[in-house]
């Protein structure tokens, strides 16, 4: 049993060392530089002030219900409603004159482009569905999208909606080299948005999971191998060169090793695993549908009465209000309750108990009040996979009878997560075990770092000794496969010139 045991753990680390020595590689390139995407932050950054004066009509006929989402931002310098809708691009309408605006040509790309960076050239590359720094799926509704070369410090690329005619992502020349030998092979990438695209996932999930069964193998058999009173070599390894590092690095680092290969499977959602039940009732928690009765107008004289210039507006329905979230440049954020125009600190909190709890009506439900963050509830560095998604404090969660989470910002009313038992195993056998999200580590920087570099370089060193070991086995198959066949082949000749 124990001969097929090694045979197991040869060929699988012959199959897939390659792969996790990259993937270790990767990583840790990936700790501190992250796919390139457009973060809130930066796409408030880049917008200008909203103006006071000839602005803004009403989006939709009097009386009529307003979509909870509704903003009033700038794209290409103007400024303009964007009517959010499922699943698909925001319809777009001037906010002077409250018509839809026509289709998304390159001249407009570019006018969005100056608005972005009006310091820089631009230079329209092309039209593209997808390319290396587009793979994500929310970008799905602005496809195809049109790249800028800008001609700045940064070397941007940026990428313009061609259903909103909106920036949606900028992409850095730092970003783009980094990512070379980051995130674009540490996800398999070469297989996205091409005629690969079919089996990406599939290729993810089985090469994590032999990689994952290899590296448990491995374990097994260094603890069989590791002797309490040494071998004749005076080690308690019975190896040397390359196969004691291999040995020795696996015993130390083999088990975060298996919990970080086997994490990366668990971020795939390997056979939908941790797929949601149905989701919380989200109209409920809006209320039924009205129109707020202070015109956009007056809401932005009251945001600038004292020199305050916002760049963007929200307006938000919890049950039945509507309250709007103005935002400046530099991303601070005011709310006005659109019925009366009266400014507020926080929504009412019988509003927010009532809003919730309608979400789902026949299920007890308990309110907590978070002040600090915890377990499940934190923030992580921008440029990391989540990290763009905002964390306010304080927060509340409402916690239903059937294992339903859901987290709201009491300030601003927005819902900002849900989730269920099976997605709070999620957070534990990927969150936790692949980039260390606890708090008592991610708080005390750089102990962090510390943990996340050395285990890597520990996974990595393990990976090439093993590379290193597969690379001679397979030489030494050769030789003898060779020396085999000049054997044959003399012992041949000899019987038939005898």
């Amino acid at each position: 049993m124990k001969r097929y045991l090694y045979l197991w753990h040869r060929w699988l680390g012959i199959a897939v060392c390659l792969f996790m020595a990259m993937w270790f590689f990767s990583g840790m390139v990936m700790l501190y530089v992250g796919y390139p995407k457009l973060t809130p932050r930066e796409h408030l950054a880049h917008l200008p002030a909203l103006p006071l004066t000839d602005c803004c009509a009403a989006p939709l006929q009097a009386g009529a219900s307003w979509p909870d989402g509704l903003t009033l931002s700038s794209i290409a310098g103007q400024p303009v409603y964007l009517l959010p809708r499922p699943d698909q691009a925001p319809v777009v309408l001037d906010a002077r004159s409250a018509q839809p605006l026509g289709p998304v040509d390159a001249r407009q790309a570019l006018a969005a482009a100056a608005q972005f960076a009006p310091a820089a050239s631009a230079e329209l590359q092309a039209l593209i569905d997808e390319d290396a720094w587009t793979h994500s799926r929310g970008l799905d509704a602005h496809r195809p999208l049109y790249r800028i070369a800008l001609h700045d410090a940064e070397r941007r690329l940026i990428y313009v909606s061609s259903q909103t005619g909106a920036v949606v992502r900028d992409a850095s020349g730092t970003e783009r080299v980094w990512n070379w030998v980051g995130t674009w092979i540490h996800w398999l990438y070469p297989l996205r948005g091409n005629a690969l695209q079919p089996i990406w996932s599939d290729t993810v999930i089985w090469l994590s999971l032999i990689a994952t069964l290899m590296a448990l193998l491995g374990m097994v058999l260094g603890v069989l191998r590791w002797r309490r009173r040494p071998y004749r070599n005076g080690s308690h390894s019975p190896y040397s060169g390359w196969a004691r590092w291999h040995h020795v690095t696996g015993l130390v680092a083999g088990a975060l090793l298996v919990g970080w290969i086997f994490s990366g499977l668990m971020s795939m959602n390997p056979w939908g695993i941790f797929s949601q039940r149905a989701a919380l009732d989200v109209a409920a928690f809006s209320g039924a549908p009205a129109a707020p009765q202070t015109g956009t107008q007056s809401l932005l004289r009251q945001f600038q009465a004292n020199g305050w210039r916002p760049v963007e507006l929200q307006w938000r329905q919890v049950a039945g209000r509507y309250w709007v979230t103005a935002r400046s440049a530099d991303g601070e954020q005011r709310v006005l309750d659109a019925h009366n125009g009266q400014p507020v600190a926080q929504l009412p909190v019988e509003l927010l108990h009532g809003a919730i709890a309608a979400m789902a009506p026949a299920r007890q439900v308990q309110f907590d009040w978070l002040s600090e963050y915890d377990f499940y509830y934190y923030p992580r560095a921008e440029h990391s996979m989540l990290g763009h998604l905002p964390k306010p404090l304080p927060v509340l969660r409402a916690r239903f009878d059937d294992g339903r989470w859901v987290e709201v910002d009491p300030a601003t009313g927005a819902l900002l997560s849900q989730s269920t038992p099976a997605r709070r195993v999620s957070r534990v056998l990927f969150a936790l075990l692949h980039s260390w999200d606890w708090l008592p580590l991610l708080q005390r920087r750089p102990l962090w770092d510390i943990w996340m570099v050395g285990f890597s370089l520990g996974g990595l060193l393990i990976s090439i000794s093993g590379a290193v070991l597969g690379w001679r086995r397979l030489r030494r198959r050769d030789r003898r496969r060779g020396r085999l066949a000049r054997s044959g082949r003399a012992a041949g000749q000899r019987v038939y010139t005898g």
